[in-house]
């Protein structure tokens, strides 16, 4: 199990949030998360990268139960991981990259293969919509040239949980690398690397695990990481190459590393397996979304994406029709009353989103609830 980090502190001594963030990340955090960052640490004490070390291996073990995998850990948001996976796993040659697309995050791993270069194509879906599986047969059908295909899991644009499972069957039918982007899913919905045949999964430290911002984590297969030297097309983002350093000096990093990020993580994986790990993580996501559903449904708010594609993660709503609802007038009540949530991002309507994740309740979701009904002035 790991270890704790904020033992000595108490909780009086950390403040209470002036809010509570429902958004898909940064998100609220406990007082323990917290009170790990009220000490400095050194980047090359051997006890501050034995806990690199550590939470390395406790990301392989909620990732996969066999030893085929390994971790990485990348400074800077989880962008900045993405644009490192793509950019060490795609060879400088002409294999093709497809990238399934039904938001804003599918776009944005197009922009990244784009801006290094990488040959890519895409499959696109409506945002409130999934992929046409046959399509994407297809699409590798016709195209032998592809290496790797990658997807978001969960599409935070709208919240919609893509089928990595179904997409995953059709991309190893035809030996293709599977990279999924779990930036908004892993630690809150139980995934198995091993079962989904998964080669590369992307997430970041300040989403389900509910630590701060500060670094992102690639989780590769052994055996295609070793294969990877001198494809990256950055230093700083050059994933074999922290990786290699941090296997070869225990922990160590390259560059400067956010430490009291780490420690903060440290400590989110500790309360994560205190919760009873991810599965009940899920079970506490789910509640929340579903009182949320429920209680917006009884406000008169309509869900964007159908029940049956929705993530627990966070949940678009269709703006109200009334000419007298302004969102940043809403936005700023509710923030009043103690919570924030998020504008909407499709692009083609009006919506706003709430997110369900971090230290969240069904008691705060039911908190939240009141609050919006107060707040409605339209």
């Amino acid at each position: 199990m790991p270890r704790r980090f904020c033992t000595s502190f108490t909780s009086e001594m950390i403040p209470e949030n002036p809010y509570l963030l429902l958004t898909p990340g940064p998100l609220s955090t406990t007082k323990g998360v917290r009170a790990s960052m009220l000490q400095d640490w050194c980047t090359w004490d051997h006890e501050y990268n034995q806990i690199v070390q550590e939470i390395r291996s406790e990301l392989v073990t909620l990732a996969s139960k066999t030893n085929q995998y390994t971790s990485v850990l990348m400074q800077g948001s989880g962008t900045f991981s993405m644009e490192a996976a793509l950019g060490t796993m795609m060879p400088r040659d002409e294999s093709l990259l497809l990238v399934l697309s039904n938001g804003a995050y599918g776009e944005r791993m197009v922009r990244i293969a784009e801006y290094m270069g990488i040959d890519v194509i895409k499959q696109t879906e409506l945002e409130m919509q999934t992929f046409c599986l046959e399509d994407l047969e297809q699409i590798l059908q016709v195209n032998p040239a592809i290496r790797a295909v990658s997807v978001a899991h969960c599409e935070t644009t709208t919240g919609i949980l893509n089928p990595i499972e179904a997409i995953g069957r059709i991309v190893k039918q035809y030996n293709k690398l599977f990279i999924v982007d779990a930036m908004s899913s892993f630690g809150g919905i139980p995934i198995d690397m091993d079962a989904l045949e998964i080669d590369v999964l992307i997430s970041s430290a300040n989403k389900c695990i509910q630590g701060v911002p500060g670094f992102g984590f690639i989780i590769f297969k052994k055996e295609l990481i070793k294969q990877c030297q001198g494809n990256a097309r950055s230093l700083s983002l050059d994933a074999y190459d922290q990786w290699e350093v941090m296997e070869k000096n225990e922990g160590k990093w390259r560059f400067t590393s956010p430490t009291h990020v780490v420690r903060a993580f440290g400590e989110a994986l500790y309360e994560l397996q205190l919760e009873g790990g991810i599965a009940m993580r899920h079970a506490r996501y789910v509640e929340n979304q579903q009182c949320l559903v429920k209680g917006m449904e009884a406000l008169g708010f309509t869900c964007v994406v159908k029940q049956s594609l929705q993530s627990p993660i966070i949940t678009s709503f269709y703006s109200p029709l009334s000419n007298a609802y302004d969102f940043q007038t809403f936005y700023d009540r509710l923030k009043e009353s103690g919570f924030v949530i998020y504008p909407g991002k499709v692009s083609c309507i009006d919506s706003f989103r709430i997110g369900t994740i971090g230290d969240v309740y069904p008691k705060d979701i039911t908190n939240l609830l009141e609050a919006i009904k107060e707040a409605m002035f339209w």
